[in-house]
């Protein structure tokens, strides 16, 4: 009988309790690298809109570069965390990187309107992706709540300012924005998944 309560002592409710904070730890890891990915991938997507509204859209320059500088800040704010947790990147970093600088080549191209719905887009998925994180890392990783809730009130800015632009009924934001909130939800699916 004295053999079996230790066993029970050291039974499944002892290791999923020390189990549990490395598990949350785990949520919180994956979701700053793919946050950090994310950032990499909206600076990208910036610097392709600038170099293109140069031509297409050039009173849009100066709210690109603000919007580009915010989120080289807020890929540092996730860089720094995931350096202080010793953690790697995401691997899906750099192609973030290289479909963000696509993207924003592309939408560039297409002028304001499209740049314009494009942020719209990208920043509603982003906006609702972060408030869920918020809620599945309440009370257990509070690092990770601090860098997420650092960045929010800048992507909220970058939505309501770029919906203020958006022509409503015309044809860039009907074509793109399912089109880049299909991308930018597949690329948040997969970071979480790798």
């Amino acid at each position: 009988m004295a053999a079996s309560r230790p066993g029970k002592f050291m039974g499944s409710s002892f290791l999923e309790m020390i189990a549990q904070p490395s598990v949350t730890t785990d949520l919180g890891d994956r979701i700053l690298k793919v946050n950090h990915a994310g950032e990499h991938g909206a600076v990208n997507i910036y610097g392709g809109q600038i170099f293109m509204a140069r031509l297409t859209a050039p009173g849009m320059l100066s709210e690109l570069e603000e919007f580009r500088s915010h989120e080289c800040g807020h890929r540092a704010i996730f860089a720094a965390e995931l350096l202080r947790r010793q953690r790697p990147r995401c691997r899906s970093y750099w192609l973030c990187g290289f479909g963000g600088r696509v993207l924003g080549l592309m939408t560039g191209l297409l002028g304001a309107n499209a740049i314009a719905a494009t942020t719209v887009a990208v920043e509603s998925v982003v906006l609702r992706h972060l408030q869920q994180q918020l809620v599945s890392l309440q009370g257990s990783d509070p690092s990770a709540i601090a860098a997420i809730s650092a960045i929010i009130a800048e992507e909220q800015l970058h939505h309501d300012h770029s919906a203020s632009h958006v022509q409503t009924g015309t044809f860039w934001p009907r074509i793109l924005t399912p089109i880049v909130t299909a991308s930018t939800e597949a690329v948040i699916w997969l970071g979480m998944r790798s």
